[in-house]
């Protein structure tokens, strides 16, 4: 998590997070701390909240009764928690995500697991039609305590040059 401080009024100051593009670089790798451990409460909530039906994920006895012995935690939780562990590195200033692609779930997460994460700079380049901005791609993993890969996927962000993101503009 990059955070650094910014003076903005004399002796007040704000904290900051996320990267400018000109501060990510191909092939460096931000660990995203801390960890997350998932509860049967965060499992059930949003496995009902998303309207996802399947019983496998809130309903324990039909759960025995799997190839798992017991409930799986949703996949869309563990994508979407792992994607919000790398936001106050790689995409807290970023002006949208442009993409996702290849997301890949190898393994289970089962309540009680602990998800850590870490994200590789795969590309970067300036972006053609915004010359204040350019594209990031990284490749985010997530995994449990003992280095079980439980999720994989690629973003592609658009990022903000320094002295051009939101909070550059704005005081707020």
């Amino acid at each position: 998590m990059v955070k650094q401080v910014i003076e903005v009024a004399p002796g007040v100051f704000r904290e900051t997070f996320g990267r400018y593009f000109e501060d990510f670089e191909i092939g460096h790798t931000y660990q995203h701390r801390p960890g997350r451990t998932v509860t049967e409460n965060d499992n059930i909530w949003f496995t009902l909240l998303t309207m996802n039906t399947h019983p496998l994920h809130f309903d324990n006895e039909y759960a025995a009764g799997s190839e798992f012995g017991q409930a799986l935690v949703n996949s869309t939780f563990t994508v979407a928690v792992v994607a919000g562990m790398s936001v106050s590195d790689v995409s807290q200033k970023a002006i949208a995500n442009l993409g996702w692609k290849e997301i890949k779930l190898p393994n289970p997460v089962f309540v009680g697991d602990t998800l850590y994460a870490e994200s590789t700079v795969l590309e970067k380049r300036e972006s053609k039609s915004r010359p204040t901005a350019g594209l990031v791609t990284v490749r985010t993993w997530g995994k449990k305590r003992d280095g079980t890969v439980v999720c994989e996927f690629d973003r592609t962000m658009l990022i903000p040059k320094r002295g051009h993101s939101v909070e550059d503009k704005i005081d707020y």
